[in-house]
């Protein structure tokens, strides 16, 4: 049986949280609805990843908690999934809900309005249309603005991978498109 915590080990426990884990929340959860592709799943993979490194905060060394925090979560993901049967329709509310990449101004054409919700579907289309290990680079990077080191901690693939995964993920999204979206939302 493990030996219980002193006071003063859970007071340093309780600050190394503070200190650590809390100022990451917000990308734990962000990843964490990358990972599952749903709030509620986000939201349940989120707190056993809390659970998780609050109990391990006392051996974390205190160096680059957020890759540490996404190890974390990664393999509090793959737990999950191995005790869960895969989901066959993946949920797109994100990708439908998400405003347009490009900025809009205050004053837009009705042109404007058609090239952006065009573009919105073929975005949306294309990027369904990648294979998973490349939209979860495509979300974790470009979405959810991770680091390199970062996304490769999250999916446990080195650096170089996820380089790669995201160039073909972005060359596969440009393809879809076209050229003839790309030329005229430049020209607007």
């Amino acid at each position: 049986m493990p030996e219980p915590m002193n006071d003063v080990d859970a007071r340093d426990q309780k600050d190394a949280f503070r200190r650590y884990v809390q100022p990451e929340l917000e990308v734990l959860l962000r990843v964490a609805r990358t990972l599952t592709g749903d709030a509620v799943d986000a939201e349940d993979l989120t707190q056993e990843t809390l659970i998780r490194a609050y109990r391990a905060v006392g051996r974390f060394d205190g160096r680059h908690p957020r890759a540490w925090l996404l190890t974390i979560m990664r393999h509090t993901h793959l737990n999950m999934r191995r005790r869960q049967r895969p989901d066959t329709v993946p949920d797109w509310d994100a990708v439908q809900t998400a405003r347009p990449a490009f900025g809009a101004s205050t004053s837009r054409s009705a042109e404007d309005e058609v090239i952006d919700q065009r573009l919105h579907h073929l975005l949306a289309e294309a990027i369904s249309a990648l294979d998973s290990r490349y939209r979860q680079v495509l979300w974790l990077i470009d979405v959810n603005d991770l680091s390199y080191a970062e996304a490769a901690a999250t999916l446990g693939v080195p650096v170089g991978t996820v380089m790669s995964r995201l160039s073909r993920a972005r060359g596969r999204v440009r393809r879809h498109l076209g050229p003839d979206i790309l030329i005229s939302r430049r020209l607007s």
